[in-house]
């Protein structure tokens, strides 16, 4: 048994794997994101069904990519696109490589069947489904169960002979022992009252610093966050993109777990910065459905405008866009350029958008240019 002193990864510290927080410190951020979701559900159910399954859909499609991006792996958006619309039942879509259904397949356990338990065989599961050629790039790993290798399990950057070990997880023959605990405690405290963002960042921290896998872990550690925050809310929903906000905080997110278990068992400053990730991603679903809700005002507000599939066509490009998205204002060219209109149907289109009250018109010959007319 380690010493306080001589331990140098959390797990190496006398009591792990107790992980302690202090919870009047964690008051205020837990308070703000418990705010943020509020105000993002709230929205979600102003917005109607259909508008709120387009928004979940991309929200979907936008973690996808974010949980791989984090790991360096760069996939195809439609590919991504056409596996999660097979999965939601929209649409059969073209062949998709056999890693991105696997990792969809995964997400999609996670934030659905969020009553099932978690144990060995369903973690294993999830691995094979990323790995499925057995292979990460063209190296085989040992897929579909926990690691046995006896060389230690290292995170290191650098390069040859200068390499940086930033983490060393448990050595593979702890590794069985250490995940019947993590996954006890964690069946166990889904029912137990604890706070329901508290468990998803010490599950995320102890599923990492097991590390159990060869490969994939980072994947498998963000899906089993979707798994407890679905299970927090008690619900089956992608309206907040905890990947994409963590891939945009990507050196945050890899200096506080890093911190966190190189550390005591006092984990108050992990718990911390993840509801602070969690109240961010909040706000930014919360803008996405605001911004889908003023396009069904926009669209409202203009029923009965008698608009052509080019005019109805560039103005959702400047509703999904906005004004910024066109640098120096939509001119005549620029519709052209979006609808495959001539510059004189451009123009004659144009100039009836902004008789209708859905265009401004400012600048004069070459120079004009049209921006959408709110409020």
């Amino acid at each position: 048994m380690n010493s306080p002193h001589s331990a140098k990864y959390i797990w190496q510290q006398p009591g792990w794997p107790a992980l302690r927080y202090d919870l009047a410190t964690l008051a205020p951020e837990l308070g703000a994101a418990r705010r943020a979701q509020g105000n993002v559900l709230g929205r979600a159910e102003a917005i109607g069904l259909e508008q709120l399954a387009s928004i979940t859909n991309a929200i979907w499609v936008d973690e996808v990519i974010a949980t791989a991006a984090i790991e360096g792996e760069a996939l195809n958006l439609d590919a991504v696109r056409s596996s999660v619309a097979r999965k939601l039942g929209l649409g059969e879509g073209g062949p998709v490589a056999r890693n991105v259904d696997g990792l969809v397949d995964v997400m999609h356990d996670a934030g659905s069947a969020f009553a099932d338990r978690l144990d060995a065989d369903r973690l294993c599961r999830w691995h094979s489904a990323l790995f499925p050629g057995g292979t990460s790039g063209i190296r085989r790993i040992e897929v579909g169960r926990y690691r046995s290798f006896s060389d230690p399990m290292q995170i290191i950057s650098g390069r040859p002979g200068k390499e940086v070990i930033h983490y060393e997880a448990p050595p593979s023959a702890r590794v069985a022992a250490e995940m019947d605990a993590f996954i006890d405690w964690f069946n166990s405290s889904a029912t137990a009252g604890e706070d329901g963002l508290i468990r998803a960042a010490l599950a995320h921290l102890w599923f990492e610093t097991i590390h159990p896998f060869e490969d994939g872990n980072g994947r498998i550690g963000r899906a089993i966050v979707d798994l407890a925050l679905a299970q927090d809310l008690g619900a089956a929903t992608r309206l907040y993109s905890m990947s994409r906000q963590l891939r945009e905080n990507r050196r945050a997110y890899y200096d506080a777990l890093n911190q966190a278990q190189s550390g005591a068992l006092d984990v108050t400053d992990w718990v911390a910065w993840f509801a602070r990730q969690f109240a961010l991603a909040c706000e930014k679903s919360g803008q996405i459905i605001q911004a889908a809700l003023a396009k069904q005002r926009f669209w409202a507000q203009h029923a009965g405008v008698p608009l052509n599939e080019r005019q109805r066509k560039a103005i959702q490009k400047l509703l999904d866009v906005g004004d910024s998205g066109f640098q120096g204002g939509l001119s005549a060219e620029k519709y052209g350029a979006i609808t495959g209109a001539s510059k004189a149907t451009a123009t004659r289109d144009l100039t009836a958008l902004a008789e209708h009250g859905l265009l401004f018109v400012s600048g004069q010959g070459r120079s004009t240019r049209y921006a959408l007319k709110k409020g």
